[in-house]
């Protein structure tokens, strides 16, 4: 369906676009009411800077992307935050998020920004795939507990732990990940396994999965205290492999 003609990206503008938006968090995620992102604040967004976008496969939205504007303090350097970015279950593996992605990335470029960020989940292989490998992230940033315990069936009952994504959009790394090409690497200084058959210890075992989010966040701190970043990740069917070395923005 993602070569479909009638599914198109466009900018969301009006009042029922953004309540849509709304009706999407929970048809992805199952949050609560409490949980899910205003429509008052896609309205604000969208008039501040920010970029709203959504796929459509005919008149039907399937998938959103939604970033706002940032300043980098101390310095004060504007990026973008990309805060959200969902797809429904029927329209996923068919490359609408990248094409969101890429859309927000020009974005971004016609504003004369450098940087955009977003968080992700590092239990998540395939999602830490899709940012690293096909967008070209690099991550030096591990945040503990980042939202707090939500009522999502995706995060389990675990505390929502993150990785720090940084998207440098004019780096040579993304012009050649965007462009399909492999990008140089640097030497690998250290790996970071992750089972991959964490989705069902989550399910099935959450005090081992719990021991292994734990564990995981330790590695990452001690890595990025000794200013190595993510810069690759490695998948086999029993694991995704964070690779760490070192990184300058070129």
């Amino acid at each position: 369906m993602a070569n479909d003609p009638q599914i198109e990206i466009n900018q969301l503008t009006t009042l029922d676009e953004f309540g849509a938006v709304v009706r999407l968090q929970q048809e992805i995620w199952g949050f609560e009411d409490v949980e899910l992102l205003p429509l008052r604040l896609f309205v604000v967004a969208s008039k501040i800077g920010g970029q709203l976008l959504g796929a459509f496969h005919g008149r039907r939205m399937v998938a959103f992307c939604v970033c706002i504007p940032g300043l980098k303090l101390p310095d004060g350097r504007p990026y973008l935050h990309s805060h959200m970015l969902g797809v429904l279950p029927g329209y996923r593996n068919l490359g609408l998020g990248r094409k969101l992605k890429l859309a927000q990335r020009e974005y971004g470029l016609v504003s004369g920004l450098d940087l955009i960020e977003w968080t992700f989940d590092p239990l998540e292989i395939k999602n830490a795939f899709f940012n690293i490998e096909r967008l070209g992230v690099i991550v030096r940033r591990y945040v503990h507990n980042q939202y707090g315990m939500t009522s999502s069936h995706l995060h389990g009952g675990l505390p929502t732990d993150r990785l720090i994504a940084e998207w440098w959009i004019r780096s040579s790394r993304v012009e050649a990940i965007v462009a399909n090409l492999r990008p140089n690497r640097a030497d690998i200084h250290a790996r970071i396994p992750v089972p991959a058959d964490i989705g069902s210890l989550r399910e099935n075992d959450p005090h081992r999965a719990r021991e292994i989010q734990a564990a995981l966040g330790e590695q990452f701190d001690e890595h990025f205290r000794a200013g190595l970043a993510v810069i690759g990740l490695e998948k086999t069917d029993q694991e995704g492999i964070y690779l760490l070395g070192e990184w300058e923005s070129k």
